[in-house]
């Protein structure tokens, strides 16, 4: 589903919207159309045995910027 994270430029309220084919946003709060789109980070996986890795696969690259090996 397209679930977005916005903030309001008017009233500074976050907040998410489910957006179809470029529908336009407006803040629930005080019903602004001055908003901006917010960069969301990945859910936390649910099971143990599927996290997320927690530092560089020494047999890989560097993974870039601020690397664990650099």
């Amino acid at each position: 589903m397209p679930l977005y994270e916005y903030t309001c430029r008017e009233c500074t309220h976050t907040f998410e919207a489910l957006v179809f084919n470029g529908e336009a946003v407006e803040c629930p709060e005080c019903q602004a159309s001055r908003v901006e789109r917010l960069l969301s980070v990945p859910a936390k996986p649910r099971s143990e045995g599927a996290s997320l890795p927690m530092n560089c696969d020494s047999k890989l690259p560097p993974c870039g910027p601020g690397c664990c090996r650099m």
